[in-house]
């Protein structure tokens, strides 16, 4: 998918943020201007740099508090006028994101419950078609990577290009710790699909619980992630929303100081290099160098292989060995304290490479080529 060169630097209303992290805070939900209006006094005071509230609240149940709707929107201008800080605001209908662009919004954002709904970001993003506006993206409620990645494609191919991802946890069955266990490997997975897209991670979202926001956020940017979305209200005791999740504004500033991210800081370093760490990956670099020559080594077999089955009219894929092959392979991994999907994958992919090695030479007469890793033709 070739989607870097569309992509835009993300710069709501033109206001350059810093390279990472981004920090994006506030309330889960607008009660009154005067909450919005403290919470964001008090963030600026400790160094994010775009304020987020809710406006209308996609609730379960209807008789939840479900937002004070387009009223609470002049406070949000309010609030950019008297800290100079992008605000943002959350839309799930085309309505919302006419009102949210009407009052000059800087930031709209999609819920998990509209990404996971072809039908309705289709419509907000044919009603955003050329608009100049900065977009969040949370992931589906499930985890599902297509989704995420089609809502993304669909406000690319209206013409949106200033467009960040948050991810935010995903939905389990049952008890878990974490309120929306994160599967920290579907953000990195949307990073290799989409190069360039910024991924924010909303660790109260993802935790539920105000206690364990920060070490849910250290682990987002040790993961080099590119920023943190924040919820953060005066009072979060009598918070109408979310309140578990929700840090009070000296949690939030507290929570920068332990990750040494303080905006007034010249560096960022939530994690520091040291020599110990640097000899392990060291020691990484040389076993995946180690790897990839066994991996040759084992496709001039596969090669030899295919010159065989090509010469005796032997067809490449022979499921009774397969089967065979797979079956042992997981054994041994599961001895060795690898877990049975690592190693089915691992030489699933490997004997797809070996199968194409032999393919080849089913068709063309050659040598496989030395000191070069052969491309999966797939």
């Amino acid at each position: 998918m070739e989607t870097e060169s569309e992509l835009k630097p993300f710069e709501p209303s033109g206001v350059a943020l810093p390279q990472r992290p981004l920090l994006i805070a506030g309330p889960c939900s607008a009660e009154s201007e005067e909450q919005v209006i403290e919470t964001a006094i008090a963030l600026k005071e400790s160094g994010a740099h775009i304020f987020r509230a809710g406006v209308w609240k996609p609730r379960t149940r209807p008789a939840s508090f479900q937002g004070i709707g387009e009223r609470a929107l002049p406070w949000l201008k309010s609030a950019r006028e008297m800290t100079g800080m992008p605000v943002a605001t959350e839309v799930a209908t085309p309505r919302h994101a006419e009102l949210a662009l009407d009052y000059n919004m800087d930031v709209l954002w999609i819920g998990a419950r509209t990404t996971a709904n072809p039908f309705a970001v289709e419509e907000i993003a044919r009603h955003l078609e050329g608009k100049d506006v900065a977009l969040l993206i949370k992931n589906p409620v499930n985890p599902e990577l297509s989704l995420w990645i089609g809502a993304i494609e669909r406000f690319l191919k209206r013409g949106v290009r200033q467009i960040a991802a948050v991810h935010r946890g995903f939905s389990c069955n049952g008890k878990n710790r974490y309120r929306n266990p994160p599967h920290w490997e579907i953000p990195l997975q949307l990073q290799k699909e989409i190069p360039g897209i910024p991924v924010i991670h909303d660790p109260s979202h993802t935790t539920g619980h105000s206690g364990m926001v920060i070490k849910t956020a250290r682990k987002a940017l040790q993961m080099h992630l590119d920023g943190l979305m924040v919820e953060v209200h005066p009072n979060p005791a009598n918070a109408l929303s979310d309140k578990k999740q929700q840090l009070s504004p000296g949690q939030f500033g507290e929570m920068l100081d332990k990750l040494n991210i303080r905006s007034d800081k010249e560096s960022f370093s939530p994690v520091k290099d040291h020599e110990e760490m640097e000899v392990l990956r060291k020691k990484i670099d040389l076993l995946d160098r180690e790897l990839l020559n066994i991996m040759e080594r084992r496709m001039h077999i596969s090669h030899e292989i295919g010159n065989f089955k090509k010469n005796h009219h032997i067809d490449p894929l022979q499921n009774k060995r397969w089967r065979r092959l797979i079956s042992e392979r997981v054994a041994r991994g599961k001895a060795k304290g690898m877990s049975r999907e690592f190693i089915r994958q691992l030489f699933d992919t490997i004997h797809r490479e070996s199968l194409n090695v032999q393919k080849t030479m089913a068709h063309h007469q050659q040598e496989y080529p030395k000191n070069q890793q052969i491309k999966n033709r797939q």
